[in-house]
This record gives structure tokens, C-alpha cells and sequence, in this order.
């Protein structure tokens, strides 16, 4: 590609998204699994936090699920241990991120997802991350400050962490 094909469209769009290791993956000590997946793919990780997720963040990160039957049981378990909930920064990150968990069934998860690698059961699938770049938008909002958010340039091999 010509370097004026990096610079434009929406397939190089530097993005953010939410992805939250969920009680069962916290529990089974998948975390830094999680963190590690998406540190070799290149993302930036911007912000993280471990907490007992309230119910009023719940119920409105899953406001699209309220009438489903099985939306009482979800609040229960989202609740039920902590979360790690993360923001990562990358160019498309919000798909990619999607494609690297792999599909909500853990029957239907391709191996080398990480629902696909992790996830027992369509009720315990390990991770979450945003559907869409609009939904990361609200759900980055809902579960993080901008305070808790960081800006950092990432200089590869020649960061401050890195002898020239």
C-alpha cells in the first residue's frame, strides 16, 4: 500500500473499545491471558480497573437485554464477582476485538478465540467487548472517567522503556 492509503478510510480509523474479562474469566484467572492476546496484536492498552461491577452500570450496559428471560440471571452473575473491565486503542480495534473473542456460544467459538480457547457455557463466555464503535462510545462512558483514561504515545522500539 502507498503510505497516503495509511492515512485514510474508515479500515485505518484509530478507535477505542471496552472489553471486560467477566466474573468466571477474573475467577479462572484469565486475565492476564486476556491482556496478553490483546498487547501482541498491537493495541494499546489505555485504561483498566478491577471492581465489584454495581447493579445501576449493569443494567444499563445490558438496557437491550432488560426483557429477555434470561437478563435477571445475567445482572446475577455479572454481579456475582468482580470484573476487569479495560479500554483498548487501535486501528479497528472495535472489530477486531470481536473477532478475537469469537462468537457468544462457546459451542459456535472458533478455536483460537478466546471464547473458543476459554468459554464453558453461552452463560459464562469469559469476555465481553463492544458490538460497535457508537456502543464502545457509550459503554467506555458508563464503566470509566475520562480521568482514568490515558493518552501515551506508544514508540515501539525506541519508547523511553527502550535503550537507542
Amino acid at each position: 500500500l502507498p503510505p497516503s492509503a495509511l492515512k485514510r478510510g474508515p479500515s485505518w480509523t484509530r478507535e477505542r473499545t471496552l472489553v471486560a474479562v467477566k466474573p468466571d474469566g477474573v475467577q479462572r484467572r484469565l486475565v492476564g491471558d486476556v491482556i496478553q492476546r490483546f498487547e501482541r496484536r498491537g493495541f494499546t492498552l489505555v485504561g483498566m480497573k478491577m471492581l465489584q461491577a454495581p447493579e445501576s452500570i449493569l443494567a444499563e450496559h445490558y438496557q437491550d437485554l432488560r426483557r429477555k428471560p434470561f437478563y435477571p440471571a445475567l445482572i446475577r452473575y455479572m454481579s456475582s464477582g468482580p470484573v476487569v473491565a479495560m479500554v483498548w486503542e487501535g486501528y479497528n480495534v472495535v472489530r477486531a476485538s470481536r473477532a478475537m473473542i469469537g462468537h457468544t456460544d462457546s459451542a459456535e467459538a472458533a478455536p483460537g478465540t478466546i471464547r473458543g480457547d476459554f468459554s464453558v457455557h453461552i452463560s459464562r463466555n469469559v469476555i465481553h467487548a463492544s458490538d460497535s464503535v457508537e456502543g464502545a462510545q457509550r459503554e467506555i462512558q458508563l464503566w470509566f472517567q475520562s480521568s482514568e483514561l490515558v493518552s501515551w504515545a506508544d514508540g515501539g522500539q525506541h519508547s523511553s522503556i527502550h535503550p537507542a
